[in-house]
């Protein structure tokens, strides 16, 4: 991109390039859309590759062999227990709270507690290190405080399991199926990193000020939980209850699209030809609809889709498929948020160690619209 000049004016950022960066690319090859992590594609990452795998490609730059995947898996596992006044803080916070509310409360907590709070914000190890503990406690406390605000006995962490399926038997009570592991796991993945998006350039400019991991984390939270971004599947969920059944459907989206209506889960501010993660996960709804012997949210979900991909121009998002995907896994439609974090805790982490790296701090510049120079009168001539 040329230079930009200071009088330029680009609303919401579009198209401005405010980092360089070696995580992520969305410009997929000769510029044509798609998505990398370091280099490789998301959809040969989806085919093969855990979440784990994908966290270690992110923090330590290239995929773990199998010592590393193993040492890396157990720094996990050895990581997943959280302090109990967390924990009993968790009980106070009353039941109405949404779930990423109590995400950003118990990452600001969890840093109290961390061995290495003191250590120097620009401390790459120590910030990798940190990191990796990230990871495992924020599935930990958002399953923690899924089941006690149903009023439900902990489930403590299992070592047998990976880091998906131990989240998934932490919050249900039991192990889930493969198909319903793989589903999960497949979703973590796709949503680990991407890119420049609002959450993560929150947490790159709040690393820029010499702030600490914890409190960049703190600040993606926050972002994401807005409905434009990490809300987003949570609102597509709604879309799909609002037209209750198959039968629905023709009508429900003639009506939307007739009066212009806003339907989430839809279009993407960089994809223009659609956005790659949708397509891999629509599969894994279709697999688990059929385990669960009900694909009336499929029937429902197709006709939506095709209309609005071939009348408005717009294919779906992530947000789309991830939203029917959770719902069969039976978790409520408030956790969808906090489960994108906890996947992209990993892509949040490696752009912060990056801002750490090669600081420099953001400060960019606004045009001024208010009124011209004035004087000041003096009260008494007001």
């Amino acid at each position: 991109m040329s230079g930009t000049g200071v009088d330029e004016y680009h609303p919401g950022l579009e198209g401005v390039i405010a980092n360089e960066t070696a995580i992520a690319n969305i410009e997929g090859k000769d510029g044509a859309g798609g998505l990398e992590y370091r280099g490789y594609r998301i959809e040969e990452l989806a085919e093969g590759v855990s979440y784990e795998e994908t966290a270690f490609l992110l923090l330590h730059g290239d995929l773990p062999n199998r010592v590393q995947l193993a040492e890396f898996d157990q720094r996990l596992k050895a990581a997943r227990a959280i302090p109990d006044a967390l924990v009993k803080l968790f009980k106070e916070i009353p039941a109405h709270v949404h779930p990423m509310d109590s995400l950003r409360t118990a990452v600001s907590v969890l840093a109290h507690f961390d061995p290495e709070v003191d250590a120097s914000p620009t401390d790459h190890a120590a910030n990798v290190r940190k990191s990796e503990r990230l990871i495992a406690q924020m599935a930990t406390a958002v399953a923690y405080r899924e089941r006690i605000r149903k009023g439900l006995p902990l489930v403590v962490p299992r070592d047998d399991l990976d880091h998906s399926a131990n989240f998934l038997s932490m919050v249900s009570g039991k192990v889930p199926s493969e198909t319903m592991w793989g589903a999960f796991d497949l979703s973590m993945v796709l949503y680990t990193e991407h890119e420049l998006n609002a959450s993560t350039f929150s947490a790159r400019v709040t690393a820029s000020t010499l702030s600490d991991l914890h409190s960049a984390i703190v600040a993606a939270i926050g972002t994401l939980k807005g409905s434009l971004h990490g809300g987003a599947n949570e609102e597509a969920w709604k879309v799909l209850e609002q037209v209750g059944a198959p039968e629905n459907a023709e009508r429900w989206i003639h009506d939307a699209l007739a009066r212009k209506e806003r339907i989430m889960g839809f279009g993407h501010r960089v994809y223009k030809h659609g956005d790659p993660r949708a397509a891999i996960l629509k599969r894994s709804c279709a697999a688990l609809a059929k385990e669960i012997g009900d694909d009336r949210w499929e029937r429902i979900a197709e006709p939506i889709e095709r209309e609005v991909t071939t009348k408005k121009m717009l294919p779906p998002n992530v947000d789309w498929p991830s939203a029917r995907l959770y719902h069969y896994m039976g978790l409520e439609i408030d956790l969808y948020t906090p489960i994108f974090a906890m996947a992209r805790i990993a892509g949040w982490a490696a752009h912060v160690i990056e801002q750490l790296d090669h600081n420099r701090l953001m400060r960019p510049r606004a045009r001024y619209i208010g009124p011209p120079l004035r004087q000041v009168r003096p009260l008494a001539e007001r």
